[in-house]
């Protein structure tokens, strides 16, 4: 038996052997493609070579992609559990030529490795053509010796590929596999097409035309390879199975599950199951390459595939979150060929767990709600668009978790009135998800990197220099010249300009020439990620393309930038060694003044963890050890310790920044960064917290300040400590004593004038309190109208009231500002006869008011009118008097 680690690695192996560079998988999230969610197939991240706008070094290149296809138009969610081969998550197995070798040696290629290196039965093996490249038909009879009965020719798309309406385009070879005439199905082309017996294990496209809007307008100068075979379809055919859930990698992920829930994977729980392990993929490799759960964009589709796997974690009885337990085994099976999934483990676990306790909250509520919805539909009925609508605004259920929740009953739901609730109720989710992966740029940024190639960047070592113009951008097309008030881009072949990336900002700067040019740069991008463009306005003389100038960065605030930047790789090792290694960056701003950095992590951190953290960093710049860069191939780098962000793109050279002190375990930071950075760590001055506060669900972000920056807050902050210690009449040592005294003493004062304005309000004491004494229906009766009296001073009077009635009822009315407040007491030996409740509420009434409560032997109310105060205390003694 082959194990699909194995399998993968095998390929990888064999076109390795044959002049193929193995490139690493890229991430799930594309960097070259803005219509894309996610990267869905194999040739994705090759995409720009294809098409001209990269190249490579070496011309095949082989890989293993991580394929995710959840959302937009290629969309599997929905079948994912019920079908053989549909997953969100999935591995192609890929080999391609950039103009090197086509038709024949792909072919050699695909047949050589199946039959000799494979040895899959050549009789099992058919494939198809387009019906009119009879050069690839030519091919497979000579190369395989297939029959022509088994080279099927095809007429459709299917055998016929393009990258879109504009650019290569070219028909494909399909390879089938016969799984035998025990499963219903006919080959391709065939009435029984859409049987499991043959199924397409390889697809080979060859590129070999040229489109425009949608014809074939001519050949490509250089025909070109791509293929694509599914790791979990080839596995199945080598395990000797029909089925992809039966390959080893699935069976392990299923078993478990079912050891964790105690459930056996058979009969209506199976889909559960395989639901389960499919997603538990999906979510974890998206959560490694940086994807967070969120309720938009990927972070959504995330949720989704998330909250399926859990709500079939309910189906099959699990009483505790459940995902989250299942991460080692999936470590353990794919872990070796994808470390990124050991180095994110605790994140992963850690979000999984939070999530799904998080939705087990809402999902009783939301199937209890659906149950009811449904309790009169029959099979083939629809539920209203409207409830599946607030099922996901209200209970936060994905619209294809409520058409799965019904799909046994044989229950539909009505996806245009969801659509439109949706659109009701959000204008931002009326327009479709199109990606939010790098922005698309200008043709006019592809054309002059096509013509001049990259920028050479000298600021790593220079904040001047000379160059000589290549091009000039306004209003997004190229000119020839620009002249004095006119805001222009400037590019020249080297610059010390910093363009704006990684979270850092451009420079600024000056460009100065002959005859008095001086331009005022107010930016500097980075189209493409390889050109730096000068934005400014032309202060005086004229800028042409071929002029020779002069390059001057603004190196104070170069200086203050570089600082800031460093101090963010020094926080983000302070971050880890505090919080634990499940901190990854999330996103930054490095800017002149100050610096901002996200990261990856659950809860608000404690004024503890910030002063920590603080101090460490702190720690690191009074070491002052030398920032040492180091230029090295990506897996090298990693391999030497370095942290990469999983979803940045690294190219074949990356830099890495080593920055503190050094142990014989590891140096303090080591990170890939193409950055500017200081040459010591003592040159960043002096770091500062200034804030640290919530992005979204399970990301923080911390403000801070460093060098004189930071020095100047600070001052600030001391001024402001001065000013409140002449204010005090103290020194800033003893403002906390002061301030503490006073409160003191505030607290004493108030406590005195609330006793004085008792006082007053009695009268002067308590002898006009006692006179105030009478007898109603037998009853020892105390009543008063206090005048400014605070009513919460009311029920400790009449608790002195109580006490020198001995048997009797007390009623006290305080006037304050217009209103009245009302109280009433009752001695415990008359609460059977009188309940104090009665009596406020008949005073609350005459008021104005309504209610009041209380005991029977205490209560209290209030009323608008305070001008009414003596007569709510007459209608009180009139109650009493019955």
């Amino acid at each position: 038996m082959h194990t699909t680690n194995e399998i993968r690695r095998s390929f990888l192996d064999y076109f390795a052997s044959n002049g193929h560079e193995a490139v690493q998988s890229a991430p799930l999230v594309p960097y070259n493609d803005p219509t894309l969610m996610f990267v869905n197939a194999g040739m994705v991240p090759f995409k720009n070579v294809f098409t001209g706008l990269e190249t490579r070094a070496v011309p095949r290149a082989t890989s293993s992609q991580k394929c995710v296809r959840a959302g937009g138009k290629h969309n599997d969610l929905d079948n994912v559990g019920y079908t053989a081969r549909h997953h969100t998550f999935f591995e192609m197995l890929g080999n391609f030529s950039f103009g090197d070798y086509f038709k024949e040696q792909a072919i050699t290629h695909a047949w050589t490795l199946l039959t000799e290196e494979w040895g899959l039965p050549a009789e099992k093996l058919l494939v198809t053509v387009y019906h009119t490249d009879d050069e690839a038909f030519d091919l497979w009879k000579k190369i395989a010796g297939l029959p022509e009965s088994k080279i099927i020719r095809i007429a459709t798309k299917d055998n016929f590929w393009a990258m879109g309406d504009e650019g290569p385009c070219g028909p494909c070879s399909e390879i089938f596999f016969d799984h035998g005439d025990h499963i219903w199905g006919g080959p391709p082309g065939s009435p029984e097409e859409d049987g499991d017996r043959f199924i397409e294990i390889w697809n080979l496209v060859f590129m070999q035309f040229e489109q425009a809007a949608g014809e074939i307008v001519g050949n490509l100068p250089k025909p070109s390879i791509d293929t694509g075979m599914g790791l979990e379809r080839i596995s199945a055919v080598m395990q000797g199975v029909h089925d992809n859930y039966d390959i080893d990698t699935f069976k392990a992920l299923i078993s478990a599950s079912e050891s964790l829930t105690g459930v056996a994977a058979q009969g209506e729980n199976r889909a559960s199951h395989r639901v389960i392990a499919d997603h538990l993929r999906s979510t974890s490799f998206l959560l490694a390459d940086g994807v967070l759960p969120s309720n938009e964009g990927r972070g959504y589709v995330l949720r989704r595939i998330m909250r399926r796997a859990m709500r079939h974690a309910h189906l099959l009885g699990a009483k505790d979150p459940l995902m989250h337990r299942l991460v080692p085994a999936l470590v353990a099976e794919m872990g070796q060929a994808y470390p990124e999934l050991g180095r994110a483990q605790p994140l992963i676990e850690e979000t999984l767990e939070r999530e799904e306790v998080q939705f087990r909250r809402t999902l009783s509520n939301g199937l209890r709600l659906l149950d009811e919805a449904t309790a009169d539909m029959n099979e083939g009925g629809e539920l209203p668009g409207e409830t599946a609508f607030k099922l996901y605004d209200t209970y936060g259920f994905p619209y294809d978790l409520t058409e799965d929740a019904l799909r046994s009953r044989g229950i539909g739901v009505d996806k245009a009135g969801f659509d439109a609730a949706m659109a009701q109720q959000k204008a931002a989710a009326r327009a479709a998800w199109k990606g939010s992966g790098q922005a698309a740029d200008s043709e006019v940024w592809f054309d002059i990197a096509e013509r001049e190639g990259a920028s050479e960047f000298t600021g790593y070592t220079s904040t001047t220099g000379e160059g000589q113009v290549v091009a000039l951008v306004k209003d997004g097309r190229e000119v020839a010249a620009a002249e004095a008030g006119e805001q222009v881009v400037v590019l020249t072949n080297q610059t010390p300009f910093y363009g704006e990336s990684g979270g850092q900002e451009g420079d600024r700067g000056e460009i100065l020439g002959a005859n008095g040019l001086r331009i005022a740069v107010v930016d500097t991008s980075k189209p493409l990620g390889r050109l730096h463009a000068m934005s400014g306005i032309v202060e005086s003389g004229t800028i042409q393309v071929g002029d020779a100038v002069h390059l001057a960065v603004d190196v104070e605030r170069r200086d203050a930038v570089r600082a800031n930047h460093s101090a963010t790789h020094l926080l983000h090792a302070a971050l880890r060694n505090r919080l634990g290694g499940h901190v990854t960056q999330k996103g930054s701003l490095v800017a002149a003044d100050r610096l901002r950095f996200d990261f990856s992590h659950p809860k608000a951190l404690t004024e503890d963890d910030i002063a920590a953290i603080e101090a460490e960093v702190n720690a690191e710049i009074r070491a002052n050890e030398q920032v040492l860069t180091r230029l090295m191939t990506p897996d090298d780098a990693i391999a030497a310790g370095a942290m990469a962000l999983f979803g940045e793109k690294y190219g074949d050279e990356v830099r890495v920044l080593s920055m503190g002190r050094s142990s014989s375990e590891r140096t303090y930071s080591v990170e890939l960064c193409g950055g500017t950075h200081v040459r010591a760590t003592g040159d960043i001055g002096l770091f500062r917290i200034v804030s640290e506060s919530a992005v979204s669900s399970g990301v923080r972000r911390i403000e801070a300040m460093t060098g004189e920056g930071a020095r100047q807050w600070l001052i600030g902050r001391e001024n402001a400590l001065k000013n409140a210690a002449g204010l005090l009449r103290t020194t800033p040592e003893e403002v906390e004593a002061r301030v503490a005294a006073l409160l003191d003493e505030r607290r004493k004062l108030e406590r005195e004038l609330a006793d004085a304005k008792k006082a007053l309000a009695l009268g002067g004491g308590s002898a006009q309190a006692e006179a105030a004494d009478e007898e109603v229906n037998g009853i020892k009766f105390s009543g008063q109208v206090l005048q400014g009296l605070d009513p919460k001073e009311l029920r400790g009077l009449l608790d002195q009231a109580k006490q020198r009635l001995g048997s009797g009822v007390a009623v006290a009315i305080a006037v304050n500002d217009g209103k009245a407040s009302v109280a009433a007491a009752v001695t415990d030996d008359l609460t059977a006869r009188v309940s104090a409740v009665d009596l406020v509420r008949k005073g609350v009434e005459t008021l104005g008011g309504k209610g009041g409560g209380g005991r029977a032997d205490m209560a209290q109310g209030g009323g608008p009118d305070g001008s009414k105060a003596a007569d709510a205390l007459a209608s009180v003694k009139a109650l009493l008097a019955g």
